[in-house]
């Protein structure tokens, strides 16, 4: 992991010097003394370029090469069953770039080509049926633009300020457009009469990873909004996100988001696999746990300013921008805070698309360089408000890994330097 973005308090210490140097430059320019990048002629207007076939697949900069997914390395035992963090902080808008996106495996990324793909389609159907990945191809398609969160984003959080930067707290989440046939029609292919009444009915889905990881769905959801994958932004799945299809389960947390899925049954009970019982339910203060808790309710972060992103400009206009969602739907409010709470402003909606994805928000505001504890506090389209962290942690204490949708604090020095720190 590159050190200067290392999720510890060293690293934005070092970065004052840096920060100060740049206030500097802008005040020379604010002085009225010229610009050389405007009186002079500079290389790049000295020579001619690259061709059009030096990059066959366009790729970023090299001026943005610190725009990249990130690990913490002593979260997991090993890269191979592990997460790595969008850089939330760094990118606009809405669409993450699939380059950019998250990633989470359970036995690392495979290699497997849509020649060697299979979906089968079995248990309570009237004619299990197998796809290969041309069939689907052949299907009515749909396209969507849907938020992925890990149920552990966040995460870390639960006892206290622990990972500085957005990308660590809440980078586990990406929102991409998926094209994809609806599962609704897949079954229906395979027909659901043998399966009875669908009212206490379920699937479950299946992986082609070796770690076969596999979720139990209600059949209402099924038959819903979910979709057997094949695009995402336009084009192929990357590897790492389950090329050549995965499962979207449309705000519900992101280990049901199969990868590689090979496999659908459908049941009359839930399977209860390992990553519905050991893993991904939520432990209480007592130590019971509750599960089915598939929905991620509504969040948000400030994206910018926090502690990858300082304020660089120094006192004066100033965007306060970050990403708000819901699984329960469409964000209808973002209300941000200087004061750490006291106080709430309400911020600009970004252009709304599809329900259950991510908002951009935007507060246009002038800072006078005092100290800040921004926060930014989420309402959807149900009226539920992003809760407190001590909300939280009296409901279901801090046991729990999963679904951790508090407020986030940043506090931003009169030197514009944002670190995390907990205002509960």
């Amino acid at each position: 992991m590159d050190p200067v973005f290392k999720p510890s308090r060293r690293s934005f210490l070092r970065g004052s010097a840096a920060i100060a140097a740049g206030s500097a430059a802008g005040g020379a320019l604010a002085q009225g003394r010229p610009d050389p990048k405007i009186t002079e002629l500079q290389d790049w207007a000295s020579y001619t370029g690259v061709g059009v076939d030096e990059t066959p697949y366009g790729m970023p900069i090299k001026f943005e090469a610190d725009v990249v997914r990130r690990n913490v390395e002593w979260l997991t035992a090993s890269p191979i069953s592990s997460i790595n963090f969008t850089p939330i902080h760094a990118l606009d808008g809405t669409i993450t770039p699939q380059g950019c996106a998250f990633e989470r495996h359970h036995s690392g990324a495979i290699e497997l080509n849509k020649q060697d793909y299979r979906l089968m389609i079995n248990g309570l159907v009237d004619q299990p049926l197998v796809f290969t990945y041309s069939d689907l191809e052949r299907l009515p398609r749909e396209n969507h633009v849907y938020f992925c969160e890990c149920a552990a984003n966040t995460g870390m959080e639960w006892a206290g300020a622990q990972l500085n930067g957005a990308q660590f707290t809440h980078g586990m989440i990406h929102n991409m457009e998926y094209t994809g046939v609806p599962l609704r029609v897949l079954l229906r292919e395979a027909g659901l009469a043998a399966a009875g009444d669908l009212a206490d009915k379920w699937v479950y889905v299946e992986g082609a990873d070796a770690s076969s990881n596999g979720r139990s769905i209600p059949m209402e959801k099924a038959l819903d909004d979910v979709l057997v994958a094949f695009k995402a932004n336009g084009e192929a799945l990357r590897m790492e996100h389950g090329y050549p299809v995965r499962l979207v389960v449309p705000g519900w947390e992101g280990n049901m988001w199969v990868k590689w899925l090979r496999r659908i049954e459908v049941t009359d009970t839930a399977v209860e696999s390992r990553e519905e019982t050991s893993k991904y339910t939520d432990v209480y203060e007592n130590g019971t746990a509750r599960k089915w808790t598939w929905v991620m309710d509504a969040k948000s972060v400030i994206t910018s300013p926090s502690p990858q992103m300082a304020i660089t400009h120094g006192a004066g206009p100033l965007v306060i921008s970050g990403l708000a969602w819901s699984g329960h739907g469409q964000i209808t409010r973002v209300d941000v805070s200087k004061d750490g709470g006291i106080t709430w402003e309400t911020a600009r909606l970004g252009k709304q698309g599809d329900t259950k994805a991510l908002t951009r928000f935007y507060l246009d505001t002038h800072w006078d360089g005092s100290p800040m504890l921004l926060q930014s506090r989420a309402i959807d389209e149900t009226g539920y408000v992003q809760p407190t962290k001590d909300q939280l942690r009296e409901m279901r204490g801090e046991n729990s890994v999963y679904h951790n949708n508090c407020i986030q604090t940043w506090f931003v020095s009169e030197e514009g330097i944002a670190e995390n720190v907990e205002v509960s």
